[in-house]
């Protein structure tokens, strides 16, 4: 039996509960102005079915003792088959909640069936370099055949296996091709009318600057100061992912090692920088520290070993492991070993008190892991393993792809700096906060992005100092969607959706045309709040965004006035 996936479900629970409410009324209302209707026609058509009722019974009766054989045949032969299948789903049937009245089941259903076939469709993932999705377009090639496709999970590929489903449209509709059936795009002239008096709002503080681009073409439709370089908060996070992106390939994956050292009984537990890396019971997919543990122990036991010395190897990472802005609950010590982002709770995303050593933490798990094996430890120290020692287990993270997607969804500093930190080592510069912070500069320049004026300092924003123009912001997106980058396409994907994901899960939900349809990453700061993403307008154009403002006093109606200009923007009409 195949079960499906619950993070997505659990993910769009709130927008479920939100719209089977807002719909609950609605169905009230219709059931009862329908009554007098029904009512009418029941009186209408009840002579006319009571004398059909009278011409079939004879055939009916006729019919049915001629087929009542055969139906005992069938009973007789599947009633073992049914009974099995009832004892079996009987228990999980028995344990689901038992809703009050059937239409209040029929809307939530539905509601969620909407809700998770949005997120499954965001999530489903990679990008081809047309936009399209990897399965529609191998759907479309099988369609050439007889057969279906082979998409990892033991399909039947054979002749005689049936025709697969119809691709699916490209998801970003022709980007920088000559299919693109839209609209003009929307003129300069038209945009400032609608998102002048928007920017001007006092709640964006002393000074701000935006800048709107037509993804498809690259063309520059509007810009407010769009050269000037301000503080971007958490949407440096854009330019981490491309950075890391280019420096590394989507399928790179971040491997935490166990070494055994020769003619010793020193076991290293060799940190990766896996900034996913997690002791929690239900991995949920990520790099499992217990399974680590599991195979070390067994090889541990083959060579006859019960007992080891135990430290660990943090040295990937050079440099200071304390952020600039000191202890802060938003990210832990940049540790080239760490567990669950050394959350002092189950969390995974958010502000949550650390751990003071995460390395330190993280072995400590290990060493309980491998006890429960019956493999004995010394306390573990720090160590650093040897080009001589044999490794004997492995685990590795996700791709890259879906550790860039959780970091910008989720705006999470943890894996902005530890992606900052690999980018360094991709491209031959100290594993530092400066090595890392000149990694993304460079390798955005490499890619001929407008990096002019342009100051990196960290990869999560979280420095005060880093400073970004919004003409490069919405350069990064228009990269992303490129044809000529698809291993960019992860940086659109991993934005937060409008009303549904990440930071912008509990934003424009009042907002009308704009819930789903906004895609952006949040920045936030005292005195900052930026916003920079994707939007399809109202006449099918795919636009990059990017809206910055500093000086601000009120966080709330920041937020709400830069949500306010990207709703208009989505609403706009502009071509």
């Amino acid at each position: 039996m195949v079960v499906p996936e619950l993070r997505p479900w659990r993910a769009a629970r709130p927008h479920v509960t939100r719209v089977a409410r807002a719909v609950r009324p609605r169905l009230e209302r219709a059931a009862e102005s329908v009554k007098p209707q029904v009512a009418r026609f029941r009186q209408t058509v009840r002579p006319q079915a009571v004398r059909i009722n009278q011409a079939v019974r004879p055939q009916v009766t006729r019919i049915t003792r001629a087929v009542k054989p055969g139906v005992t045949r069938l009973t007789d032969a599947v009633s073992p088959r049914v009974t099995r299948l009832v004892r079996t789903v009987s228990p999980r049937v028995a344990s689901l909640p038992r809703p009050d009245r059937t239409w209040r089941f029929t809307a939530v259903a539905t509601t969620a069936g909407m809700a998770l076939a949005a997120v499954v469709v965001t999530a489903a993932g990679p990008w081809d370099s047309s936009g399209q999705r990897t399965a529609e377009r191998d759907h479309a090639v099988a369609q050439e055949r007889s057969g279906g496709v082979d998409h990892g999970r033991n399909s039947d590929t054979s002749a005689k296996a049936p025709r697969p489903a119809p691709s699916a449209a490209s998801v970003l509709v022709a980007l920088g091709g000559s299919a693109n059936n839209v609209t003009s795009a929307p003129t300069g002239t038209a945009l400032g009318g609608v998102l002048n008096p928007l920017l001007d709002n006092a709640a964006l503080g002393t000074r701000h600057t935006a800048a709107v681009v037509d993804v498809s073409t690259g063309k520059h439709l509007y810009g407010v100061g769009a050269d000037d370089a301000l503080a971007p908060a958490s949407t440096t996070k854009i330019a981490t992912a491309v950075a890391a992106l280019s420096a590394m390939g989507v399928d790179h994956r971040f491997t935490t090692r166990t070494a055994l050292e020769p003619d010793t009984k020193e076991l290293v537990l060799v940190g990766g920088g896996d900034p996913t890396l997690t002791a929690h019971k239900d991995a949920e997919g990520w790099a499992d520290l217990r399974t680590l543990a599991d195979e070390t122990a067994a090889a541990l036991k083959k060579r006859g070993m019960r007992e080891v010395t135990l430290s660990y190897d943090t040295t990937l990472y050079a440099g200071s492991e304390v952020h600039p802005i000191g202890t802060n609950e938003n990210l832990a010590r940049v540790s080239a070993l760490t567990a669950d982002e050394g959350r002092t709770d189950d969390s995974s995303s958010g502000p949550v008190r650390r751990v003071p050593d995460p390395a330190s933490d993280a072995a400590g798990k290990f060493a309980g892991f491998l006890q429960e094996h019956g493999i004995k430890t010394t306390s573990p120290g720090p160590s650093k393993a040897t080009a001589r020692a044999d490794t004997l287990a492995s685990v590795s993270s996700p791709p890259l792809s879906d550790i860039v997607e959780r970091m910008l969804t989720n705006s999470d500093n943890d894996i902005a700096e530890a992606l900052a930190r690999h980018t360094a080592v991709a491209t031959g510069r100290r594993a530092d906060f400066d090595g890392g912070a000149a990694a993304i500069g460079a390798q955005l320049a490499k890619l001929r992005l407008p990096v002019k004026g342009a100051v990196f300092n960290d990869g999560s924003g979280l420095n005060r100092d880093d400073r970004l123009t919004a003409d490069l912001l919405t350069a990064l997106l228009v990269k992303a969607g490129a044809p000529a980058h698809p291993e960019l396409r992860p940086v659109l994907t991993g934005l937060p959706i409008a009303a549904f994901t990440g930071t912008l899960t509990t934003r424009y939900t009042d907002a009308t045309g704009a819930a789903g349809v906004v895609r952006a990453k949040t920045g936030t700061l005292t005195g900052v709040n930026t916003l920079a993403g994707t939007v399809v307008d109202k006449d099918g154009r795919l636009l990059a965004f990017a809206f910055m403002a500093s000086g601000t006093t009120n966080t709330l109606e920041a937020q709400a006035a830069l949500d306010h200009t990207a709703t208009a923007l989505a609403a706009c009409g502009c071509g």
